[in-house]
């Protein structure tokens, strides 16, 4: 404390109000700046996971409605797999119906009928 004192009636470091102020406000506002760092980083983080999880649902249910799957056996599906983070049921529904329709959707499987056969000959 006496080695503090010396420095300090020396001269050679006056604190005044200032550069007190100044000291605080650089100290504060780097821990502010480094915790908003990164709780923005933790956010972006665990944005990316949830899309990328929710992806890999989406192509999971596209594959199940391809095997013939039903939602009910898919949602159970799911939950066995992903635990908490599963989909809910409503949009495990929603991708099972607008995967059903893309299935359906399209060209006809063949165009070869009977009509099509006379135009042609």
């Amino acid at each position: 404390m006496a080695a503090l004192d010396k420095i300090l009636k020396s001269g050679l470091m006056t604190l005044t109000y200032q550069r007190f102020t100044a000291l605080l406000l650089l100290i504060y506002g780097s821990l502010f700046l480094s915790g908003i760092y990164h709780s923005v980083r933790v956010f972006c983080c665990a944005t990316a996971r949830m899309s990328e999880l929710e992806l890999e649902q989406r192509t999971n249910i596209k594959f199940l409605v391809k095997l013939g799957k039903s939602g009910n056996k898919i949602r159970e599906m799911l939950v066995h797999v992903c635990g908490d983070d599963a989909m809910k049921k409503t949009e495990v529904y929603k991708w099972l119906k607008r995967f059903s329709d893309e299935e359906r959707s399209g060209w006809p499987a063949t165009i070869r009928t009977e009509e099509n056969i006379a135009k042609i000959c």
